[in-house]
């Protein structure tokens, strides 16, 4: 079996640095699914949707960047695995509520599951009611 985790760093980096599904879709299959067990979450069931609702967190946190922690293959199960810190401010425009100032460390986990060479799955996992509490969202 081949190995998936280029394909994920590079997808992994398109997705945090808020590229979108223009840039993001290069590594998945066009129809890939997403799934996460956090309320914020709760109505994004494709990973186009959700490169673009990463795309759009850029607006209202402008300094957000990744901390990554692990990176791994399980290439027996086509799945990678990715930990991370996601950072930054609310300075910007479109949060749900006006700029707090407020920062966030969101600690988050990407399983993404490999058909081909191509990511068909994505899970994340994260705390969201901790992270819209940091920021002043909730």
């Amino acid at each position: 079996m081949g190995g998936f985790i280029e394909q994920a760093q590079q997808f992994f980096d398109a997705c945090e640095t808020g590229k979108g599904w223009e840039i993001c879709q290069t590594y998945c299959h066009p129809d890939a699914t997403f799934s996460a067990q956090a309320a914020a979450l709760a109505e994004i069931k494709t990973l186009q949707d959700y490169t673009e609702w990463m795309k759009g967190l850029f607006g209202p946190i402008p300094d957000g960047h990744y901390e990554l922690r692990f990176f791994a293959e399980d290439k027996a199960r086509a799945c990678v695995a990715a930990y991370a810190v996601f950072h930054g401010t609310h300075t910007g425009p479109g949060g749900p509520v006006d700029p707090t100032g407020k920062t966030v460390a969101a600690d988050y986990v990407y399983v993404m599951q490999f058909e081909g060479n191509l990511i068909r799955h994505m899970t994340k996992i994260w705390n969201d009611g901790l992270s819209l509490q940091q920021l002043g969202w909730a």
